[in-house]
């Protein structure tokens, strides 16, 4: 047989084949993924199946971990392989010997015990061992086996992706436990920004202003059935004449945050850059989307994928110290900040390595400061690191970075859309540097998306006001 043929096809014994003693094993290593799958496809969420503080109880050893791979293992040990395909699984009869926790590897093996020609059933002996090799399950398994020979070629399953989003529910719930950021909301003339500030002003995050042309607005808020009788209304004729009303209440102390509405960013910033009337400080305005990507084990910030087109290395240590000085916000003491390029190795044919080259140095000088740079680094080495060591990356940032430095907005955009489009991530966005955070979404944004926005710049309105 070619090697390998046994991996690509699964292949029965039917029941004359089968012989007393005969065994079979599968082995499975519990990971969290496990317990979230369970709890998706059985609607199950019993705080004992998917809350945290009970994963170390037995309970939570016995039901789920036992229960779902115990049987589940046994299961497809009797559909893959003994007896295989075509058999009817009739019933079972287990006792759990032992915990099981996360982290454990668990080896079903079943041995063949009785068979019973009337039928065609059989009766297996089933044991789950442990890495140690302790039984955690024994047991019996009653299967029908089948009497025809099957062959055939193993289906692969389909990948799945989870998204928890841990991380964006628990900055929620921390902007939602201080007091409500007055907030100047730049024309809402649309469903989606007029409900994104009363869906901000519900969870408690922002006192809004509504500023643009008040029928218009009003017509919106009837439209779509809500009320916005409790909120202050400003009348502005256009979207220039809202922004530059929602920088002044800004600067008189009225607003500290700005929000951005149904209109262009050129058009918000505009107001805010300003020379004589506008938000400026000696910082570089810069955005910051935060990222909560499944399967990545922490948040991560994604910088400049809005505002600034092709900075300079001169721009760019505004923009890192934004995005570093954001995580401090967040609760990342020491953000691990990876500066990509399409190479890891400096070469002046790319001066993008050579600018991520030039921050290292500088970071290592304190001329940026709260953070640990490194670069340049391509993307798969910045957040996978298993990828940095293939290369012989040998660093404290590659593979778990926090910050993702871009070297430009055309990269960093479309790798924001990415990881939202494709990979399933939830985002927050806001713009740093100026007097005030800014927050700006995108028709494209989906209300979690802008909520979460709202939440990221309260935050850090707190933050300055502090």
């Amino acid at each position: 047989m070619p090697e390998g043929t046994v991996d690509r096809f699964i292949e029965n014994r039917t029941f004359d084949e089968l012989t007393i003693g005969e065994t079979a094993s599968l082995s499975h290593t519990v990971v969290q993924r496990d317990i979230d799958l369970f709890a998706v496809v059985t609607g199950d969420v019993n705080p004992a199946h998917v809350d945290p503080a009970y994963a170390e109880t037995d309970m939570f050893h016995h039901v789920i971990i036992h229960g779902m791979w115990g049987a589940g293992l046994i299961s497809a040990v009797l559909g893959t392989k003994l007896p295989g395909p075509g058999t009817i699984y009739l019933g079972q009869e287990l006792r759990f010997r032992r915990p099981v926790s996360i982290g454990d590897t668990i080896t079903a093996t079943l041995t063949v015990r009785e068979k019973k020609p009337a039928k065609a059933d059989v009766t297996l002996d089933c044991v789950c061992t442990n890495q140690q090799g302790d039984a955690v399950i024994t047991g019996l398994a009653y299967a029908r086996a089948p009497t025809e020979k099957v062959r055939r070629p193993r289906i692969t399953l389909p990948s799945v992706q989870l998204g928890r989003h841990d991380g964006m529910r628990a900055l929620l719930a921390r902007a939602s436990g201080g007091a409500a950021v007055a907030t100047a909301v730049v024309y809402p003339v649309d469903v989606l920004s007029l409900q994104a500030a009363l869906d901000a002003a519900a969870a408690g995050l922002i006192v809004p202003t509504l500023i643009g042309p008040a029928a218009r607005i009003q017509a919106v808020a009837k439209a779509a059935r809500v009320d916005i009788g409790a909120f202050r209304l400003i009348d502005a004729p256009d979207g220039a004449a809202a922004a530059a009303c929602g920088v002044a209440l800004v600067r008189a102390g009225e607003a500290a945050l700005l929000m951005k509405g149904d209109l262009h960013t050129d058009a918000l910033m505009h107001a805010v850059v300003a020379a004589q009337s506008g938000l400026r400080t000696i910082r570089r305005i810069s955005h910051v989307y935060l990222m909560d990507v499944p399967e990545y084990p922490r948040l991560l910030l994604l910088t400049d994928a809005a505002i600034n087109i092709a900075p300079t290395l001169a721009e760019k240590i505004g923009i890192v110290q934004n995005a570093i000085d954001l995580a401090h916000v967040i609760g990342v003491a020491q953000p691990r900040v990876a500066i990509l390029a399409a190479v890891e190795t400096v070469s002046h044919r790319l001066p993008s390595t050579v600018d991520a080259a030039a921050l290292c140095k500088m970071a290592d000088r304190g001329q940026i400061t709260g953070g640990l740079l490194d670069g340049p680094l391509g993307f798969d080495n910045a957040i996978n690191e298993a990828a940095a060591a293939e290369k012989g990356i040998v660093s404290p940032v590659a593979g778990r970075a926090d910050i993702l430095l871009v070297p430009d907005l055309e990269a960093g955009n479309m790798l924001a859309k990415q990881l939202t489009f494709l990979s399933g991530a939830e985002a927050a966005g806001v713009v740093l540097g100026a007097r005030v955070p800014i927050i700006l979404t995108s028709r494209a944004d989906s209300a979690s998306t802008r909520l979460a926005s709202c939440a990221l710049g309260v935050l850090m309105a707190r933050a300055v006001a502090a």
